[in-house]
């Protein structure tokens, strides 16, 4: 896994708006890296470019905002690039005076990964001189491959830069080349550095100074964009087993620092959490695998893993679109992992129930009352073997909390739900398995999230294999994660 230094842009630079070119190299799947410095009265942070992200920013250097003095700021804005790309716009607001604002535009290659993550730092040198030296204020993971762009916005155009360096405790850089050193003689002046390189050894989380010879004395403010290969990948897998469920694998996680993990489902544009899936505490943690037992039924389903790193980044990961089918109602318990085949034969009339006091007052009739309750049902549901009517009483008389989930073969979300059982009546019939079944229930919530969906047992591995050297000669080489993902059912 290597990322590569591709080009760097010309420079863009006006009193208020930048138009920067975009280098050669751009291809689909590399990362574009937009460095701005900007100088205004009121410090005013540059406008996010459509399709961009704003990584970082920050204003520093000391004193009061005039010619050759005071706080200059650095940003990095980040883009992914996916082919429909045009040159990015980026402004302060103008008719200030000595306003300016200047950029350039890196591209970057990786060799491997599931996409980029970065992280970013920045600093201030308040200090005069001509070694210039900001201590940056986050504390950034760093490993060797990682890559670093270094940003500087120095107070005057008047020095050149060389040398410029970046350090950490514990954390070895290879060389770092200059990549730009502009001078931008617009308003009250500036000057825009940047540099690249990337680590050779070391681990750990550290804050990182970023340095350079200036060829006069002055202050300003730096940064790093530490760019890495991404690891984690997000899957999704029908697994073959009644009642449907899909398995859901986040891997690759440690890498990317990843310390919490969210997943949804998503259905057109409504998202659902998926269950036991909510902000999952990772922390060195490389795999969150988890069940969803209780998506719809004929409708294209989609996940989304939500993942934040150490530093507080967020990146979203989708998987590809899994519709799962039946050709009969289903009534189930996913916590449980059971459930069974039914056929839903009337439609479900609602009562909702107020409580309420009349009270005649002068002849007056004033009602007073509070909201109206959930739904209750009578449900009537057959079942048309006595496999399935086993399953069903099973599921009825063992239910999570006495509460099922009943989904129509075709999603329809006004009876799709989770329902409390209040009570049940068996009807068989005595010439064959069909069984009539009458359900008094209550519309609830469902299960507490933290129960997490019922997936693969031990069981069905000792159903699947006779003894542990079946079982490994199956696995080898393998790890437990693919005993983990394996369908037992198939």
């Amino acid at each position: 896994m290597t990322i590569s230094y591709v080009d760097t842009g010309a420079l863009s630079s006006h009193a208020d708006t930048i138009t920067p070119a975009f280098p050669a190299g751009v291809a689909v799947g590399r990362l574009a890296v937009l460095t701005v410095v900007s100088g205004h009265p009121s410090e005013s942070i540059p406008t996010i470019p459509a399709g961009w992200i704003r990584a970082g920013t920050f204003s520093g250097g000391g004193g009061s905002f005039a010619s050759g003095t005071g706080p200059r700021r650095l940003t990095f804005f980040t883009r992914v690039l996916d082919g429909a790309e045009s040159a990015p716009s980026t402004r302060i607001p103008s008719g200030s005076s000595g306003s300016h604002i200047a950029g350039r535009i890196t591209v970057l290659s990786r060799s491997a990964g599931t996409g980029w993550r970065w992280a970013v730092s920045l600093g201030e040198d308040t200090s005069a001189g001509t070694g210039f030296s900001a201590a940056c204020s986050t504390a950034l993971p760093w490993t060797a491959g990682d890559f670093a762009i270094l940003g500087y916005g120095i107070r005057s155009n008047a020095p050149t830069m060389s040398a410029e360096a970046i350090t950490a405790t514990g954390i070895a850089f290879g060389t770092i080349t200059e990549r730009a050193d502009d001078s931008v003689a617009i308003g009250h002046l500036a000057r825009l550095g940047i540099a690249s390189g990337t680590v050779s050894s070391g681990a750990g989380t550290q804050v990182p100074t970023v340095a350079a010879t200036l060829s006069a004395a002055h202050t300003g403010s730096a940064g790093v964009l530490r760019i890495r290969e991404a690891t984690a990948s997000l899957d999704a897998t029908a697994q073959t087993v009644f009642p449907p469920r899909n398995l859901i694998s986040v891997t690759g996680m440690a890498s990317d620092d990843i310390v919490t993990a969210t997943i949804e489902r998503q259905v057109g544009t409504d998202r659902t959490a998926v269950r036991a899936a909510t902000e999952s505490d990772v922390t060195g943690s490389d795999v969150l695998l988890r069940i969803d037992a209780e998506q719809p039924f004929g409708l294209a389903v989609t996940y989304i893993a939500t993942l934040t790193d150490s530093t507080g980044g967020q990146w979203e990961l989708t998987s590809s679109a899994i519709t799962s089918t039946v050709d009969t109602d289903v009534i189930s318990d996913a916590v449980r992992g059971i459930g069974a085949a039914v056929r839903l034969k009337a439609p479900f009339s609602k009562t909702r129930t107020r409580d309420a006091a009349t009270f005649n007052i002068g002849g007056r009739l004033v009602v007073v009352g509070r909201r109206r309750s959930q739904p209750t049902t009578t449900a009537t549901a057959e079942t048309a073997t006595d496999s399935a009517g086993d399953a069903l009483d099973e599921t009825l008389a063992d239910a999570t909390e006495g509460v099922i989930l009943i989904r129509a073969r075709a999603s329809m979300p006004r009876l799709d739900g989770h329902y409390a059982v209040v009570s049940d009546e068996e009807a068989p019939t005595w010439y064959d398995g069909h069984r009539l079944w009458t359900l008094e229930l209550v519309r609830v919530e469902a299960w507490p999230d933290v129960l997490e969906a019922a997936g693969f047992t031990l069981q069905d591995i000792a159903d699947n294999f006779e003894t542990l050297a079946d079982l490994a000669d199956t696995f080898t080489p393998g790890t437990l994660l693919d005993i983990a993902l394996f369908d037992f059912g198939a």
